[in-house]
């Protein structure tokens, strides 16, 4: 995961935690993280971009809506992403 770009993994992260990860709920999260439009242009090159790697998988929810999940790597990176940060960052719950 360290050769992606931190918006890349923001999105991952976003995937991961969405009951139902479509591309405008996605994009509707980073908008309330990021506090300006996300635009398709952004977006949908750098879901591309995690699919063509392995991170994220897409299937059609139906004719106009594509869903996306992370894949078994997306899963693996975020779990050791976490345990690596982990070491140099201790949060309070």
């Amino acid at each position: 995961m360290n050769d992606l770009t931190g918006f890349q993994r923001d999105v991952l992260y976003v995937i991961a935690g969405l009951d139902d990860p479509h591309g405008l709920a996605i994009k509707h999260e980073l908008e309330d993280y990021y506090a300006n439009d996300i635009n398709h242009g952004q977006l949908y090159p750098n879901l591309d971009t995690l699919i063509e790697r392995g991170f994220v998988e897409k299937d059609k929810k139906d004719h106009r809506t594509n869903e996306y999940s992370l894949a078994q790597k997306g899963t693996r990176e975020i779990a050791e992403r976490t345990e690596w940060k982990s070491n140099y960052i201790e949060i309070d719950s």
